[in-house]
């Protein structure tokens, strides 16, 4: 099997790594414990990696050696095959889960080694569109009201008729006012932000745009989808004290204020999936009846610009994802 054929069916393979994070994480769904419903969906992963016909390298993960048994920053995985770069969030959104709340996901993106931006664990500023748009329609250097209107013209809008994406949080207050002012529309989240970003590529949303700070391993994740599926892109890592910094110098960062592209936080070929944990905008969550277990998966490759949706039933009765 040629190097091209195995990348092509990596694809597919990356799904059942999702797939077996989601149906453990939502065995606690609305159970109200973050750290079990977590631990679950990393064991579960983990366990899927090492099937995988890969030499992984785990770039952006559940934190450092120190910080996590397993799926930590550096931590190799697979059973050995091409060399990539692996980002996961085993559970995006562990409040959402905990509360049984919509949109949270169990997320991978896989790139050839060297792929993936090495973002610490910080805040990152973020800005992003979806595709169809012209390029350096949005700036992250240019101010929320200038972002929304340059939008607006290009999609042929009034102001008012735009709807931004923004995480509900204290730290956004004057985000929130000024686009208030503006007159334009806000769908605040509680939780999920890779999922707000993929949301400005789907017209169903009504989502023209999201703003505003988020995790910073999680922004690297929306990159690595919108490589996949089309749109716009820029973070700036954020700093609140030394520690912080200190952080961003031992992952290789120098320039602490660099405006990074959508394709420097995820460069080269890219394979994107993403699973359902509980019901959202982009996929349904796992949902266990008399069949078995019912799985929404949706996997994409850059290079190819292919997206799959993934409806999966695992077996009857009992399920064991091992």
């Amino acid at each position: 099997m040629s190097n091209k054929e195995l990348k092509r069916t990596l694809v597919l393979e990356v799904v059942r790594v999702t797939e077996a994070g989601a149906i453990a994480a939502s065995a606690l769904n609305g159970r109200g414990d973050e750290k079990a419903a977590d631990a679950a969906a990393v064991e579960a992963m983990r366990k899927a990696f090492n099937e995988l016909p890969i030499s992984g390298r785990v770039v952006i993960g559940e934190g450092e050696r120190d910080e996590a048994p397993m799926l930590f920053i550096g931590e190799e995985v697979g059973a050995g095959g091409p060399e990539v770069d692996i980002a996961l969030d085993p559970l995006e959104g562990t409040t959402l889960c905990a509360k049984a709340m919509a949109n949270a996901l169990a997320v991978v993106a896989i790139t050839e080694r060297g792929g993936l931006l090495n973002a610490p664990d910080v805040y990152m500023d973020k800005i992003a569109v979806g595709g169809g748009l012209p390029d350096g329609v949005i700036d992250l250097d240019k101010s929320p009201t200038e972002n929304v209107e340059a939008v607006a013209a290009a999609k042929g809008k009034d102001v008012k008729d735009m709807m931004a994406c923004v995480l509900d949080r204290p730290r956004h207050a004057k985000l929130i006012k000024e686009l208030r002012k503006l007159g334009c529309g806000i769908t605040l989240i509680g939780d999920g932000d890779v999922a707000g970003v993929i949301a400005t590529t789907d017209p169903k949303t009504g989502i023209d745009i999201y703003m505003g700070s988020g995790g910073a391993p999680e922004g690297v994740l929306a990159a690595a989808a919108l490589r996949c599926i089309g749109g716009q892109m820029q973070g700036r890592l954020l700093f609140r004290n030394d520690d912080e910094r200190a952080r961003a110098h031992k992952w290789g960062i120098e320039d602490l204020n660099r405006k990074y592209t959508m394709m420097e936080m995820a460069s080269g070929d890219v394979i994107f999936a993403a699973t359902g944990v509980t019901d959202g905008s982009m996929l349904d969550g796992v949902h266990r009846t008399s069949e078995g277990v019912w799985t929404d998966t949706v996997s994409m490759r850059s290079k190819t610009k292919t997206i799959r949706r993934v409806k999966a039933l695992h077996g009857h009765g009992k399920v064991d994802m091992v």
